[in-house]
């Protein structure tokens, strides 16, 4: 049994995200809770929020899930829009600021072959 969550317009940048879902992608739901939780990272505040999503779309789709069980079968990030900004700059000129978001997307599974698949 398959579940997804996704998380769109992510304050951050992809690259940055992506260090973040490399770490959790192949473990079971409560290990990736505790390495996130110890993450300094900003993106891994924003990650088990997606995470604790897609295990609540896991209970709601199928009633005898075992949390316990949940492997993150598939994590990514993509790149979002960027929003610009204009800063002032000496002399009548200005600056451009981008502020980055990215896209979340967290696929959970119950089998452990699936994960690695």
């Amino acid at each position: 049994m398959k579940s997804t969550a996704t998380r769109r317009y992510m304050k951050g940048t992809w690259q940055k995200s992506r260090l973040v879902a490399d770490l959790v992608r192949g473990k079971k739901v409560n290990d990736a809770v505790a390495i996130l939780t110890h993450t300094k990272n900003v993106a891994a505040r924003d990650v088990p929020k997606t995470l604790r999503s897609a295990v609540a779309n896991a209970e709601q789709a199928e009633a005898r899930v075992d949390v316990d069980e949940l492997v993150v079968r598939r994590i990514f990030v993509d790149k979002g829009p960027q929003e610009k900004r204009v800063r002032p700059a000496p002399m009548g000129r200005a600056y451009r600021v981008l502020h980055r978001k990215s896209h979340l997307t967290i696929e959970l599974s119950d089998t452990v072959s699936e994960a690695r698949g």
